[in-house]
């Protein structure tokens, strides 16, 4: 066992004046689903190379606190508070005395011993997370930060980031911003662009009544249900490379992705463990960057919500009987339609009529899939504070809403060489569910003839 030293939480402040005034956001960054805090633990080795010789040691901790300070000058509302206001609403607030809660954390054990947090639960990961109870009248922080050092030199940093105000792109500029700002440049290489009236839509007149029906949705004899697993599958590139061309072969279509086939076996495969029933309708949704295909395009720099849904739907029987290339060509035609300026508009239409009736979506049913891929963000190869660069990075499901639906798609630690060119699939399922899962992800590591089928 080990244990985590807490000090006391300081808050980070601008390093210079910034503007004190209200922001507004958008369409899709007031989307109700989507306002949860995102943690995610960055692991990073000791660095003995980035000490020269009669140097002191240098503090990661303090060289972050320093860089963030740093960074609230470009990133301002980041600094502020955000509150719902009565017209449903989000706004953040930027007042000279916020700040950014940051906490330092020391743990007893080598990162080693943790295995560089390769595959460790949740429980055990929340540790390196500051869960920041900050919900007040004037709203609460968007951003919180954790560094915990490690007795090996090495340390974690946990961002913990209101998907309100940035998705995984966004975030990753963020991210990107503060290493290059700690490794000691004077400015980020990329400056943010707030402007989230670019992306405010009309509210459609009514919602599409096939939105609402619930009663044709397959239901789960496991959901719902508060004993839910977290738990990470391993799928290499050689099983990958096989389920791809196993598809290929069957469909004559050569334009098949990993992305779609990979995604369209784990649809499957969460089905199939879930048990859902075959006469009801599974849905499919995967989250598509539109930052290069809405029109008026975005500026570079802006790193607001910028996504929308590739979706495809399912009878269970359809989906589960037979071969996967009827899924793969539906969320291949999904991801098409999701690059349609006019399709991009008109959901996000939608989103701002449900925001205006206040309508979330019911706690997850199982009947949908919402799949993000975080192998393309840039996470962990590209992000380096001065100490090697990042080896592993893992998101903490918890307090997610729906996150019963959400399938992460992860690059794997880089220190794991059988791992390269494969990828990590995180999942949060029923406990009653994740042996037939693990079954289903086996007989694709298995390269079975009949992952395909």
């Amino acid at each position: 066992m080990f244990s985590v030293d807490r000090k006391d939480i300081v808050f980070v402040k601008p390093s210079k004046p910034t503007p004190s005034h209200l922001l507004s956001l958008s369409t899709i960054d007031n989307d109700l689903n989507i306002e949860i805090m995102c943690h995610t633990v960055f692991v990073y080795q000791s660095n003995a190379d980035f000490c020269t010789k009669g140097e002191e040691i240098k503090d990661p901790a303090s060289i972050i606190k320093e860089a963030l300070s740093n960074l609230l000058v470009y990133y301002y509302p980041l600094a502020g508070k955000m509150k719902r206001e009565t017209d449903g609403k989000l706004r953040i607030t930027r007042n000279t005395d916020d700040g950014v809660p940051f906490l330092v954390a020391t743990a007893n054990c080598k990162l080693s011993s943790l295995n560089y947090l390769d595959g460790i639960d949740v429980k055990t990961g929340k540790e390196f997370a500051l869960d920041f109870p900050s919900e007040s009248d004037d709203g609460y922080h968007p951003l919180v930060m954790q560094v915990t050092k490690f007795l090996c030199g090495g340390f974690t940093i946990a961002l913990s980031l209101s998907h309100s105000v940035c998705d995984g792109f966004g975030a990753a500029q963020v991210f990107q911003a503060l290493a290059e700002l700690a490794s000691g440049k004077n400015e980020p290489s990329v400056k943010p662009v707030w402007d989230r009236h670019l992306l405010v839509a009309k509210p459609i007149e009514a919602i599409p009544p096939y939105m609402l029906d619930k009663a044709s949705s397959a239901t789960s004899p496991y959901l719902p249900s508060t004993d839910i697993v977290h738990d990470c599958f391993y799928v290499t590139e050689d099983s990958i490379k096989t389920l791809k061309m196993n598809l290929i072969k069957e469909s004559k279509d050569e334009t098949v992705t990993s992305l779609e086939v990979l995604s369209a076996y784990i649809w499957r495969a969460r089905f199939r463990a879930l048990k859902l029933n075959p006469d009801g309708k599974t849905n499919f949704s995967m989250a598509v960057g539109m930052r290069r295909t809405v029109k008026p395009p975005l500026p570079e720099g802006y790193y607001g919500n910028a996504f929308t849904a590739a979706n495809a739907s399912m009878t269970g029987k359809e989906l589960n009987e037979g071969s996967l290339t009827k899924a793969v060509k539906q969320i291949k035609e999904g991801k098409k339609l999701a690059t349609n300026n006019d399709y991009i508009w008109n959901l996000m239409s939608i989103n701002e009529k449900l925001r205006e009736l206040n309508m979330k979506f019911e706690a997850a049913s199982g009947a949908t899939m919402v799949i993000t891929d975080w192998r393309r963000l840039g996470l962990v190869e590209d992000i380096d504070f001065g100490w090697k660069g990042c080896v592993n990075m893992i998101p903490l499901p918890w307090n997610m809403f729906g996150y019963v639906d959400l399938v992460f798609l992860l690059p794997p630690c880089k220190l794991d060489q059988s791992m390269k060119g494969g990828a990590r699939v995180l999942v949060s399922l029923p406990r009653a569910a994740i042996a037939k899962f693990r079954e289903e992800m086996d007989a694709l590591k298995h390269g079975d003839d009949a992952a395909g089928h």
